[in-house]
């Protein structure tokens, strides 16, 4: 026996206590029933919230059409201490969930970005498996059934099975009336303008127009007329995720006017209320198109 503070105390009050299994496993237990109280709160919080930004968007002021740079897979996998591929597979994973929120406000036409032609001179260790996930990508969002599909970019420069199965994609879907989904693959802005004014060339070419003619009459209208997004309406609201702020060559010719939001949200990460979030700055800004 010790004496402590001028008390005596008993060798069983100095051990330590020894918890048994079943009270550690009500331990466990409780933090768990803790986790899933905050996580059940913070779902509840975010679904109000969700539904007040969705009530208070103007339907007036709705985007016709939405490109977005799905940027953070790599590093969204690397916070999450796994492989860059489970990272583009998150990625991908969150693409119908979006073009569903697209749905639902009534946006007409979607850009997606899932492959700059930067991109293709990653090795191939990273790139094939991303081409695999694009692929079945592509594939799941033609058996959706309701949304038009076109590629986007130069499929020439991608590998034989990737661009069939764009094709093939454009070519199933090419009578439906839903929500117009561009698939940037192998894409980039300043290749877009080049394929524009070759494409334009090799056309008066074929109906005898001399350089001179065709110089003399060009106009912006012309070269727009050969873009890989001709005939839609070009991007209002531009979104990135991952807090990077730039636009790395994403639809160069047609952003001209177009509004930015920058998130700070990998895009595996992005959830309805920033898309809504999105939405609203969208509608507050005063667009002017230059006059």
């Amino acid at each position: 026996m010790l004496v402590a503070h001028g008390r005596a105390v008993a060798d069983n009050e100095r051990r330590p206590r020894v918890t048994s299994q079943r009270e550690r496993s009500s331990d466990r237990s409780r933090g768990v029933r803790e986790v899933w109280a905050t996580v059940g709160v913070t779902d509840l919080v975010y679904g109000v919230y969700e539904r007040r930004l969705k009530a208070s968007l103007d339907v007036t002021r709705i985007p016709r059409h939405v490109g977005v740079m799905l940027d953070g897979n790599r590093r969204w996998a690397a916070a999450q201490g796994m492989s860059t591929a489970h990272g583009h597979q998150a990625g991908a994973d969150k693409i119908e969930e979006f073009l569903g929120w697209c749905d639902e406000v009534g946006v007409e036409v979607v850009t997606l970005w899932l492959l700059s032609t930067d991109n293709l001179s990653r090795p191939a260790a990273e790139l094939e498996p991303l081409l695999r996930i694009i692929e079945e990508t592509v594939s799941g969002l033609v058996s959706r059934g309701s949304w038009r599909l076109h590629p986007v970019g130069a499929l020439d420069l991608l590998p034989a099975q990737t661009a069939e199965i764009l094709k093939a994609a454009d070519d199933s879907t090419v009578g439906r009336t839903g929500l117009m989904v561009n698939i940037a693959v192998g894409y980039g802005g300043r290749r877009e303008v080049v394929d524009a004014v070759r494409a334009l060339l090799a056309e008066a070419a074929a109906e005898g127009v001399t350089l001179d003619d065709l110089a003399a009459d060009l106009d912006a209208d012309n070269i727009a007329e050969h873009l890989y997004t001709a005939g839609q309406p070009d991007p209002d609201l531009v979104i990135r995720t991952s807090g990077e702020q730039r636009l790395s060559g994403f639809l160069l010719w047609q952003s001209a006017h177009s509004e930015f939001y920058f998130c700070e949200a990998y895009w595996p990460d992005f959830r309805k209320v920033d898309f809504l979030r999105a939405l609203r700055a969208y509608a507050a800004r005063g667009r002017r198109f230059g006059t």
